[in-house]
Parts: structure tokens; sequence; C-alpha cells
């Protein structure tokens, strides 16, 4: 997910974003630990688009207190 898509999601919708691609990488990491899947690449990728969702919510939440 590119960054700009995610700049323009509201706060809920962030936060929606972030609980779901948490919830994908779990089931991919236990599938991984399982032998059931090697997608070494998704689990990378989703873990960079949750460091996106986070920053962005945190530059979001730190300029509302500015």
């Amino acid at each position: 997910m590119k960054a700009e898509k995610i700049r323009n999601l509201t706060d809920e919708e962030l936060r929606h974003q972030e609980r779901e691609m948490s919830d994908q990488l779990f089931k991919l990491k236990f599938q991984l630990n399982m032998g059931q899947t090697e997608s070494l690449k998704k689990i990378r990728g989703l873990r960079k688009d949750i460091a996106r969702v986070k920053t962005i919510a945190r530059q979001r939440a730190k300029g509302e207190q500015q």
C-alpha cells in the first residue's frame, strides 16, 4: 500500500487497517512456523505497510498536539 493512499484514510480507517494487517501478519507467521507457506516477501511487505500506517498515525497525532 502506498503512503499517499494511506494519507487519504481517516483516523478510524487507519486504526482498522492496522488491526487488519496485524491479523494477516499473525496468520502468515503462524503458517510459516507450521511449514505451510514460505512467503517471506508477503511478510516483509506487510510489516512495511504496518510501519507506514503507524508512522502516518503518529504524524497526525503529533500534528494535533502542536
